[in-house]
């Protein structure tokens, strides 16, 4: 069975058990504060288990993308070396939200992997959770009871709290897990060591596949569990160790998922995969990375300096290293691989196909930067290299090696690598003090210690009221008070709200809430696992009070009319500049709007101005707000709405029109395009390949804009003399002083021939040298370069020292002939250096000409003497 027919029968599976097959969440997680990329099938549905959204359906299944390569769960270093670790995988996953339970989960797994997948049952393994009697929790019987069905108890294994119990995190729903486990070793093996005792071990063939997790209680705050009133399963399978088990193999990347990028590796490099260890690990992690920096541009991640763009840097940073170092890649080369990856998996995710494009021309400008980074570091490392072999050490500064790493992006394991080839180490002492360091700072910076949440008012959801109203009579639900950077935070969350959490790139409303004579600022509003969650300045006295909620309304309507402008812009950009534009991000505040979108090169004066007018002939058209509320995604599809890549929609969805302008967007709108005012581009530029940025201001900004501008050509006017034609007066005037500025080039170098020949008559002659020492009165520091240069054409044998005061700072400089140079080991940086003590300055130059500033003009006649003095 190949990969595609064993992702479909695991969901045909399912749905033959009355599951709902969702699609794949996006990869890169937008709208969670808490979590940058999905690491896990659950994350998507975290705000069920948390009882902050109702539960739609009761059964569900689906293969979602997945990424671990930071906090927690970070599988980076373990990636190529081994079998079956990886950056970005797939998790195949059912679950029940209060429906089904340990028995009906137990019985599933079994049916298919045995049953439909005909996996050997004599090579199947289940643990189940010890119990931990410190905190109350016995071993799981119910669990352990259901395998006696299918497997002889010495196939049950008891697992610690570690292998065993799952939590979401230091706090939330959590409960013991069951997970399954395949022996794939030969039978030799398995005889030599029984299977039981392989188990958990770390051994490649005896791996876990299935983990079925039983969510019953919740971590309170201070560590203590209290059951749920509903009892949740939330199954994950890896889908990669799936297809090793059931294709025979015993490595993830000899499965058919891998093998047509890696054989694509390969013919690139010209090295038989099978063939040399370290060639071997770099192909699968090439291959390995492909896929996440792939499926990351997709869900619309581009690479950056910061946060999750970091990330998916640093992965295509180490793909690229290790096809630099071990496959003797020296130009970019995992672009030519996406196409491979887009025929292998295009079919199920189809963003894949439809950003392959982006993604092909993202990774290569990536590439080709960092290997012209790697060679920077080479150098770098060359002269670190070559200072501890003069000083006859055995290894370089950890200091230094890290400064490659975090300044230059070089990798320590590059770094060693080099520096074993030259008989040489690091002191990893002294490095990883500085990553620690390092570390320890992040820590601190992200460190968040959340109190448990009080319970005022039980609700089953936020209703958010603030499309059609800016306040409201509220209720407080529940509060907390949060320690982040050691600052408390204060959180509210109401019964309703007007106000807008943080959320499709628009800013969170701010505002106050005010009861029994209270007032309360809200100084953001945000999202956390569906809950809409008001940043306060301090918690209210009596919570159960009755409150009233006013959202700031400035700040609301000139946000509303950036959001909409950005409707009207990316409607615009498709007609001036194609339809391959597409939405890859946006900013939408009170004071500007941000729009990122894909097109390959900058745009025109005339584009921008085409644009400018499109957006602005619909906002004088005063198009009136077409507002679409649960739509569903089908019908919304069909009216011409655009879903972007990357964004999570639920089967209802909002669609907004503002005439041929057709968007699926959750943000606060204009009632009418009139209500804009006008809209102005500020900026337009590049912020990745194949990606432009506009940025661009409308309403009360356009009209201070407009002012601004209008203010500045005034007193242009008014300096000008208020000529009728300002742009007449002003050519005028540049060419008037271009002519004055060629009258003064003519002056200065007929004073500079006078210069010159009253030097020329001052030539003092020393042991065959021909000495010119004077200060000059020049305008410039270009004046005494050109003197100088045009003296030593014309003087044999000179040694020139030159000393000018130029706008109140001394200046000094030197010329010595090459055949000084050269005969008498002479060196005018060095003299300049020395006698710039004069002036309290400093220079340098080259060994014939060298100059020198200093803040003394007083000293300069000191200074010459000096320079004069060393050679007599």
């Amino acid at each position: 069975m190949n990969s595609i027919e064993l992702r479909k029968a695991f969901l045909e599976f399912f749905k033959s058990k009355s599951h709902q097959i969702v699609p794949s969440a996006p990869m890169v997680i937008k709208n969670d504060s808490t979590l940058m990329f999905t690491n896990a099938g659950m994350n998507q549905f975290k705000d069920i288990f948390l009882g902050n959204s109702p539960v739609k359906y009761p059964r569900i299944a689906n293969s979602q993308k997945c990424l671990r390569v930071s906090g927690k769960h970070n599988d980076l270093e373990e990636v190529g070396h081994d079998t079956y670790h990886h950056t970005m995988f797939e998790m195949l996953g059912n679950w029940s939200f209060g429906d089904y339970f340990k028995n009906e989960a137990i019985d599933w797994g079994w049916e298919f992997l045995i049953d439909v997948l005909k996996i050997d049952k004599e090579r199947v393994y289940a643990t189940v959770f010890e119990g931990s009697p410190n905190e109350g929790v016995e071993m799981d019987s119910e669990a352990k009871d259901r395998w006696k069905k299918y497997l002889p108890e010495e196939r049950i294994l008891l697992g610690n709290k570690k292998d065993n119990f799952w939590e979401m995190g230091d706090t939330g729903p959590c409960g013991p897990c069951t997970e399954i486990h395949v022996d794939i070793r030969s039978d030799e093996e398995r005889k030599a060591i029984p299977g039981h005792k392989m188990v958990n071990t770390g051994h490649p063939q005896v791996i876990e596949i299935w983990n079925l997790v039983f969510i019953q209680y919740n971590r309170k705050a201070n560590g203590t569990l209290e059951p749920l009133p509903a009892k949740h399963v939330d199954t994950g399978m890896g889908f990669e160790r799936l297809a090793m088990v059931t294709q025979g193999k015993k490595s993830n990347y000899d499965t058919d998922v891998f093998t047509p990028i890696i054989n694509r590796i390969s013919q690139m490099c010209g090295i038989d995969y099978g063939k040399d260890q370290k060639a071997d690990v770099a192909m699968r992690v090439i291959a390995d990375h492909l896929r996440a920096i792939s499926f990351s541009i997709a869900d619309g991640q581009l690479p950056s300096n910061v946060k999750a763009g970091y990330v998916i840097r640093r992965i295509l940073r180490r793909a690229v290293r290790y096809g630099y170092t071990f496959l003797n890649f020296r130009e970019p080369f995992i672009d030519s691989l996406v196409p491979v990856l887009v025929e292998q998996m295009g079919n199920h995710f189809p963003e894949l196909k439809a950003q392959k494009d982006l993604i092909i021309n993202v990774i290569n400008k990536e590439e080709a930067a960092f290997l012209h980074t790697l060679e920077t570091g080479i150098r770098l490392l060359d002269q670190q290299i070559a200072k501890a072999k003069k000083e006859k050490l055995s290894e370089i500064s950890g200091k230094e090696a890290f400064v490659l790493y975090d300044t230059y992006g070089f990798p320590l394991d590059l770094t060693e690598l080099i520096l074993r080839e030259n008989d040489l180490g690091v002191n990893r002492k002294e490095f990883d003090a500085e990553m620690a360091t390092q570390k320890e700072r992040s820590r601190a910076d992200a460190a968040v210690e959340a109190h448990d949440w009080e319970e005022i008012l039980d609700i089953d959801e936020v209703e958010f009221v603030g499309y059609d109203s800016l306040k409201a009579d509220v209720r407080i639900a529940k509060m907390r008070t949060v320690k982040t950077k050691g600052t408390e935070q204060y959180h509210i969350v109401l019964d309703k709200t007007p106000f807008y959490a943080e959320s499709g790139g628009q800013v969170g409303d701010s505002g106050t809430i005010e009861g029994n004579g209270e007032p309360i600022n809200v100084i953001n509003t945000f999202k956390e696992n569906n809950l809409i969650i008001h940043q306060v300045d301090r918690l209210p006295s009596k919570p159960k009070a009755q409150f009233f909620a006013k959202v700031n309304v400035e700040n609301r309507t000139s946000t509303a009319n950036n959001h909409s402008a950005t409707h009207l812009l990316h409607s615009a950009l498709r007609k001036v500049l194609g339809t391959h534009v597409e939405q890859k991000g946006s900013l939408v505040g009170p004071d500007y709007l941000r729009f990122d979108f894909s097109h390959f090169q900058k745009m025109t004066e005339e584009e921008i101005r085409q644009v400018e007018k499109l957006v602005n002939r619909a906002i004088r058209q005063n198009i009136a707000l077409d507002e679409h509320r649960d739509v569903p995604m089908e019908h919304a599809q069909q009216m011409g709405a655009m879903a972007l890549f990357g964004e999570k929609y639920g089967d209802s969805v909002r669609v907004i029109r503002f005439g041929e302008s057709v968007e699926l967007c959750g943000g606060t709108h204009v009632h009418a395009t009139g209500q804009i005012g006008m809209f102005k581009l500020t900026s337009e530029s590049a912020i990745a390949a194949g990606v432009r940025r506009i940025e661009a201001i409308t309403g009360v900004k356009a009209e201070e804009f407009v002012y601004s501008q209008v203010e500045t050509i005034k007193e242009i006017k008014t300096i000008l003399g208020n000529p009728a034609s300002v742009t007449q007066a002003a050519t005028k005037l540049v060419e008037e002083n271009e002519a004055l500025r060629k009258e003064i080039e003519m002056f200065q170098a007929e004073k500079l021939k006078e210069i010159k020949s009253t030097l020329k008559q001052k030539v003092q002659q020393h042991d065959g040298i021909n000495i010119i020492s004077e200060c000059v009165t020049v305008s410039n520091a270009d004046a005494i370069k050109d003197l100088a240069f045009q003296l030593k054409n014309e003087v044999a044998d000179l040694y020139l020292v030159l000393g000018a005061e130029i706008a109140g700072k001394a200046v000094l400089t030197i010329m010595i002939s090459d055949k000084l140079v050269e005969a008498r080991q002479l060196n005018a940086s060095n003299i300049v250096r020395e006698a710039a003590k004069e002036i309290q300055g400093g220079g340098g130059g080259q060994a014939f000409y060298a100059t020198a500033g200093g803040k003394n003009p007083a000293g300069l006649e000191s200074a010459i003497a000096k320079a004069v003095q060393i050679i007599k």
